[in-house]
Formats: C-alpha cells, sequence, structure tokens
C-alpha cells in the first residue's frame, strides 16, 4: 500500500521495488489491465535486450538526415 502525496506522487514500497529490480532513478510504465486496474512495469531494459529486434527491418543504410526526420516525426505523434 502507498500514500499519495499532495504533488501526486507515491513511495513504491521496498519489496516491489525489489521483486521488480527498481533502483533510483529506474523508469517504470502504468499499463492498464483492466478498467481502473494498472500493473507497475520497470521501462529500464539492456540494451542487449534489443539486440536483433530490427534485423528485418534494417536491409539498407539511412542517412542522418532521414533519421531525424524520422525523430521528428515521432515526437510529433507523441504531443
Amino acid at each position: 500500500m502507498a500514500t499519495l502525496t499532495s504533488k501526486g506522487q507515491i513511495t513504491i514500497p521496498a519489496r516491489v521495488r525489489q521483486a521488480l529490480g527498481l533502483d533510483s532513478g529506474a523508469r517504470i510504465e502504468f499499463v492498464e489491465i483492466a478498467k481502473n486496474q494498472f500493473a507497475i512495469v520497470p521501462a529500464t531494459g539492456s540494451v542487449r535486450e534489443l539486440r536483433g529486434l530490427l534485423q528485418d527491418r534494417a536491409k539498407k543504410p539511412v542517412s542522418i538526415a532521414e533519421m531525424n526526420r524520422a525523430i521528428a516525426k515521432g515526437a510529433s505523434r507523441s504531443r
């Protein structure tokens, strides 16, 4: 159990932090699993976990300009 502060902050209990492998500065996601129910999921991971993720998509090299356009396009969607 945790208490919400007036600033909208909570302290995640030590037992939960340990189970999720969270340290100070770790990022977490709140994933809706049902109406009014959320799961806390660590948003931190090793770069090694990403290996091979984009193998099929990386067929041709892209320029820095193309990368910047893709980043800008993605950033505009997230706002």
